[in-house]
Order: C-alpha cells, then structure tokens, then sequence
C-alpha cells in the first residue's frame, strides 16, 4: 500500500456527514513515515458538475492506469487515517500531476502553504 494508489475501501461505519460506504480512496500520507498499521487517505466520490467550483475536490477521469468506472472526485476534505484491515483490493494509480493537484487541495483544507 502506496502513495498514490488507488484502493477499494471499507468506510463503515461512520457517523453524520462523514463519507460512507465501501468506495475508491487514494492514499496521500509518505510512504516512509508511520509505524502503525494505517494510511492517510482521501475518499473519491462520484463527480458532479457542482463540485467544479470546490477547491478541494479534484476530478479524476477513468482509465486504465487508475481503475475508476466513472468519472469521480478526490475529496480532500475528508481526508483521514484508516485501518488497512479496511483495505479490499487495489484499484490502480494515480499519476503525479493527479496527486499534485490532490496535495494542493490538501493544504487549501489544512491551512499550510506550499
């Protein structure tokens, strides 16, 4: 389990407005900090055309190299740690220029200049 990658994962339960169900997420913390058995990752959801204008959400076309069926978004807001029990099975990748732009959304939510 890498940066970058994109897996399938449990996200139940949850509790209000937190992101549910079992769905695509991409893991965004390094990969050479962290003892524990967990990974920083950002859910994806469905794209919607209303998303366009939230700079945290970053959209993510479908093709063979990151495993996606439909059109969808990164949604930094939601970022968080997570068990890798909840890991199902590995997606694909994403490219560089996807997770740069994944990381600038990341900080707009966080507050740290780049």
């Amino acid at each position: 389990m890498k940066w970058g990658e994109v897996w399938f994962i449990s996200l139940d339960p949850t509790i209000g407005s937190e992101i549910k169900k079992t769905r695509p997420a991409v893991i965004v913390n390094d990969d050479r900090i962290g003892s524990l058995p967990l990974k920083v990752i950002v859910p994806l959801t469905e794209w919607k055309e209303k998303y366009a204008v939230a700079p945290w959400m970053v959209r993510i076309d479908p093709d063979n190299e990151n495993g996606l069926d439909k059109p969808s978004s990164a949604d930094a807001f939601q970022v968080r740690s997570v068990a890798q029990e909840r890991f199902i099975r590995q997606m694909g990748k994403l490219p560089e220029i996807t997770m740069q732009e994944i990381t600038k959304a990341l900080a707009i939510v966080l507050c740290i200049e780049l």
